[in-house]
């Protein structure tokens, strides 16, 4: 059972940054691949970063590759996304998540414990 709280939302204007955090409950979270996703109002959920249990690989939606850094501390049992360059259409609710099984994965369904989510705003 993995219990899962993410931090660090807010508002920013475009082209400002902003790094959310997850810490998560656990004995072995390095044994959990960890993912962010978002969902902005009207749309559905949707996939923005990646990372491995180990942290030794992360992968990217091509919306935010160059912007978003995803990382991972593992004595610390937590994940960041560091966000950078934030545009109007990052606005979203943003979703820190667990998959069991070390090996990333991009689909929601794949991930079994999700966060609370954080709301990030960017303004023009």
């Amino acid at each position: 059972q993995v219990q899962l709280v993410e931090s660090g939302g807010g508002l920013v204007q475009t082209g400002g940054s902003l790094r959310l955090s997850c810490a998560a409950s656990g004995r072995t979270f390095s044994s959990y691949a960890m993912g962010w996703f978002r969902q902005a109002p009207g749309k559905e959920r949707e996939f923005v970063a990646t990372i491995t249990g180990s942290g030794s690989s992360t992968y990217y939606a091509d919306s935010v590759r160059g912007r978003f850094t995803i990382g991972r501390d593992n004595a610390k049992n937590t994940v960041s996304l560091q966000m950078n360059s934030l545009k109007s259409e990052d606005t979203a609710v943003y979703y820190c998540a667990a998959k069991s099984g070390a090996a990333y994965y991009i689909r929601a369904s794949g991930f079994g414990y999700w966060g609370q989510g954080t709301q990030v705003t960017v303004s023009s």
